[in-house]
């Protein structure tokens, strides 16, 4: 009989230890933006209603993404889909054989952190001028 060392169950604690490729946290990431912009659903659906039913609810609206929790929320949600339009791009691009390779992989999951890195910060910029 052989002895295999290897686990049978994952903890989630040890999917800490791993040393996961970029490659992997990129996708990974995707995946969670794509969860906090369906969840944003709601707080974009509620935001409609409000604005729509009266003006009271419109300057209501504006009062709250104005307060700080408002812009963080709005700059969360703006940053998700900057995050998922540009991990979109990347996995419609590798779709197309276009960096299919290992060291394609990782450059374009770097790539796609630092697009993604540059449009979060220009879109922090945006809410807090605005």
């Amino acid at each position: 009989m052989k002895n295999d060392h290897r686990p049978i169950n994952v903890n989630p604690s040890d999917l800490f230890a791993f040393a996961w490729p970029i490659s992997a946290l990129a996708s990974i990431t995707h995946r969670i933006a794509g969860v906090v912009l369906f969840v944003g659903i709601a707080f974009g659906l509620y935001a409609l209603d409000l604005s729509l039913g009266s003006a009271q609810g419109f300057e209501t609206l504006h009062m709250m993404m104005k307060s700080p929790l408002g812009m963080f929320v709005t700059w969360g949600l703006l940053s998700a889909l900057a995050y998922h339009f540009v991990a979109g791009m990347k996995h419609l691009l590798l779709d197309l054989e276009f960096g299919d390779t290992i060291e394609g992989s990782r450059f374009a999951a770097r790539a796609t952190l630092l697009v993604s890195a540059i449009l979060i910060l220009l879109a922090g910029l945006w809410v807090t001028q605005g």
